[in-house]
This record gives C-alpha cells, sequence and structure tokens, in this order.
C-alpha cells in the first residue's frame, strides 16, 4: 500500500509538469517538461522564449566551438554539452518529444560576418532506436537560408562508431560521419551537416549548409529548435 501511495504521488507529481516550452510562460533557460504523463521520465531541455515568439525546445547549439562534436553513437543517443552552452539533446529525447505531438523545426544559422539565415519545417518527426532515428517527416520549408535538409529525410542517423545508411551509397561506401567528422542524417554524403567540425570560414569539414553558404564554407553559429505546431497546422 506504501508502495502504491508513493508510486500515484510520483506520478501525480509529473502530471504537473509542462509538456513542453509552449507551456512555460517564463524567462529563457533550463526546465523539467514531461513530454508523455504516464511514459518514461521527465526530460530536461533548454526554453528559448524570446526568439520568433518563443516556446522552443533547443535541440542543438553551437556558437564558439566550445563543445566537441564529433562523436559516437552513445553520445549522440544520451546528448551531451552544457544545456546552457554548446549541446546536443539526444536522440532518445528528441524522439520521445517529437512523438508525443506534432511539432514543427526551426534552424537558425550563421557565418563569421554575422550574416543570418533560417530553414522552417512545419512537421518534424524523427523515429526511435529500432530505426536507428531515421527522419521520417518535415512538412513544407519555408525560410532565407534555402532547403538543405529534404535531402536527409528517411535516411538514419550515423555516427563515427555506426553507419547507419540503408543500403549503403553506392557511390560512396565509405563512412560519411568518418569522411567529414560529424553526425547526421547521412546519405552520399550530405547537403547540411550541422554536427560537423567548429572550423569557421574553412573547406570541408565544417559546420555547414550547402544553400546558404554551400558545403566547403564552415558556418560560426548553428541552432536547431522544435516547438509544438500551432492546431490551425495541417
Amino acid at each position: 500500500m506504501i508502495l502504491l501511495m508513493v508510486f500515484l504521488a510520483v506520478v501525480a507529481s509529473q502530471d504537473v509538469l509542462p509538456r513542453s516550452c509552449l507551456d512555460i510562460q517564463s524567462a529563457s533557460g533550463v526546465y523539467e517538461i514531461h513530454p508523455e504523463y504516464g511514459f518514461g521520465k521527465p526530460i530536461d531541455v533548454y526554453c528559448e522564449q524570446s526568439a520568433e515568439d518563443g516556446g522552443w525546445i533547443v535541440i542543438q547549439n553551437r556558437f564558439n566551438g566550445s563543445v566537441h562534436f564529433y562523436r559516437g553513437w552513445k553520445d549522440y543517443e544520451d546528448g551531451f554539452g552544457d544545456w546552457r552552452g554548446e549541446f546536443w539533446l539526444g536522440l532518445k529525447s528528441i524522439h520521445r518529444i517529437t512523438y508525443s505531438q506534432s511539432y514543427e523545426l526551426l534552424i537558425q544559422l550563421g557565418d563569421e560576418s554575422d550574416e543570418k539565415a533560417y530553414a522552417r519545417y512545419d512537421r518534424f518527426v524523427i523515429s526511435g532506436p529500432e530505426d536507428s532515428y531515421t527522419l521520417k517527416h518535415l512538412g513544407k520549408y519555408s525560410g532565407t537560408a534555402g532547403d538543405s535538409l529534404v535531402q536527409h529525410k528517411n535516411f538514419p542517423f550515423s555516427t563515427l562508431d555506426k553507419d547507419n545508411r540503408k543500403p549503403k551509397c553506392s557511390k560512396n561506401k565509405s563512412n560519411c560521419a568518418v569522411d567529414y567528422q560529424g553526425a547526421w542524417w547521412y546519405h552520399c554524403c550530405h547537403h547540411s551537416n550541422l554536427n560537423g567540425l567548429y572550423a569557421v570560414g574553412k573547406v570541408g569539414l565544417g559546420i555547414c549548409w550547402n544553400t546558404f553558404k554551400g558545403c566547403f564554407h564552415g558556418l560560426k553559429t548553428s541552432r536547431m529548435m522544435i516547438r509544438p505546431r500551432a492546431p490551425t497546422s495541417k
């Protein structure tokens, strides 16, 4: 009976947590959310509340190279970095969140001259570990950066120690994560590589978005954010 009461108390405490950053009416910062009440544990996330009307869960943030992003599968599953600095939220958490309700994706980019651009997709879903966190949906694109993510749709996530491309690309049979020192939804190999090396302005292996500055020019900043779609979104 005591154990049951403790369990019910824990469940009740989780039920009062916000499901997403859109449910939090406070300044930007780290908060605890629970995407699906009764399933899994709460997740610590960074909520961006000032950009684009707020309510965004930041899933990736890069701006000074303080965190190394050339990592293996476990790190990309679990997440790494400083939630108030540079970080990757983690594939497990991103999957849970994007499967809990309908989400959109906003990607903000910047180069060394502080030129800014963005790409927005009105539906963003990645599958679970059984499907190697495949990029399942992107929805409709809008923005100023051009669409350099659609080519990665329906491809699984790959890292330096786990090349999940199925089938392997006939044009490039090597591991794209190793070749380009990153981790992404690679195919043959990429049109964007936001988890590449932090090599601002340099050729080849940096953070890149092909339709913004090309994939031979390392960008300075990259931020990926997701937010529940408005009820009117189709």
